[in-house]
């Protein structure tokens, strides 16, 4: 897949995620399968832009490129000088939010708000494209509501503003995250226009993926919350679409590798006393369908050291891979669980 200069390994691409998607689950999705991951949401008021908050949301020089930045608002000056920022630091391409349904965004006439006013859509977009040498990209919903879905008008206008992709979420504004995703909306956008489209919303599993691909004709997926504990569902997606084969779920020892390596660099990447809060969403979703997840969930949102909470989970996941595992070699590989 093609953004501008840049091809992509595949086409799936993590989808931005405010709290979610920070330099340490970046990249550990990009290591699982994912062709390009797109940072946290960046707020275009200048004012937030040196905050510790933001810091941290920013691309990182020593990501792997490209480097994709998510900027949002509803003022096109502002927006510009938010690219032209994030530029400046080390974003490769610039994506625009105008998909997310919160409240608090769109109470701010931001995100998917400003699907109602398609003049300004325009506007944002040509200041924003004018305003920096590298790709815009620009995230929406297929309208504003299921009576209103004028989806396909605002991707003419994105393409006629120089927009390089475009991804689409199979839902309205109004519809939030209720309902089914609906994919024949992305299948009009993607006809109608020439530049990469990336379908999302409900895509939970490689076949799902390859149904979603086929539905819409769609370049890629943009896929988001099916990735919170399983950051491996892009390699298994990508199998699948390379060779119709579905890839086995990683085994206990493998979870447990890459969840305390997860956990462990948050702590480092957040100091401890964020890292822990920060991880233990991350936690619970890791834990959301593993033997006994729940009764450690409780345990660890009650600690308050990085290394206890290493510890519980070290302990948790001892005690499954003795439980599950019929090997001899057991004693050494829980000893491996120690490195984090």
């Amino acid at each position: 897949m093609q953004i501008g200069p840049y091809t992509l390994r595949n086409s799936l691409i993590l989808a931005p995620m405010a709290g979610v998607t920070d330099l340490p689950y970046r990249e550990l999705c990009r290591r699982l399968g994912a062709g390009m991951a797109v940072s946290e949401m960046v707020a275009s008021n200048p004012a937030l832009w040196d905050t510790q908050k933001s810091r941290l949301r920013i691309v990182h020089g020593n990501e792997p490129e490209p480097r994709s930045v998510q900027i949002a608002g509803s003022d096109p000056s502002m927006l510009a000088d938010c690219a032209r920022y994030n530029v400046e630091q080390g974003a490769q391409i610039i994506d625009i939010n105008m998909g997310c349904p919160a409240k608090k965004v769109c109470r701010k006439e931001a995100g998917s708000a400003l699907l109602a006013d398609e003049r300004l859509v325009e506007r944002i977009l040509t200041a924003t494209v004018g305003a920096v040498g590298v790709p815009v990209t620009l995230k929406i919903r297929t309208g504003i509501s299921p009576e209103r879905r004028n989806g396909v008008r605002i991707a003419k206008i994105a393409e006629a503003c120089g927009i390089s992709a475009l991804a689409v979420h199979g839902r309205t504004r109004a519809d939030a995250y209720r309902g089914q995703a609906e994919y024949e909306t992305i299948r009009a956008i993607k006809q109608a226009v020439r530049i990469p489209v990336l379908a999302n919303g409900d895509i939970d599993s490689a076949e799902k993926a390859a149904e979603v691909l086929r539905i819409t004709g769609a370049d890629g997926l943009l896929i988001g919350r099916a990735a919170q504990g399983r950051p491996w569902i892009f390699r298994e997606i990508d199998h699948f679409l390379r060779t119709g084969e579905r890839l086995r779920e990683p085994d206990i020892e493998e979870v447990a590798t890459i969840m305390l390596g997860h956990i462990a660099h948050l702590h480092r990447f957040y100091g401890e006393y964020q890292g822990l809060r920060v991880a233990r969403k991350h936690i619970g979703w890791y834990l959301n369908t593993q033997p006994n997840g729940a009764e450690v969930r409780r345990r660890v949102v009650r600690v308050d050291s990085a290394e206890e909470q290493l510890g519980l989970l070290r302990e948790y996941f001892g005690r499954q891979i003795n439980a599950y595992s019929e090997s001899s070699d057991v004693a050494s590989r829980t000893t491996a669980l120690a490195t984090y």
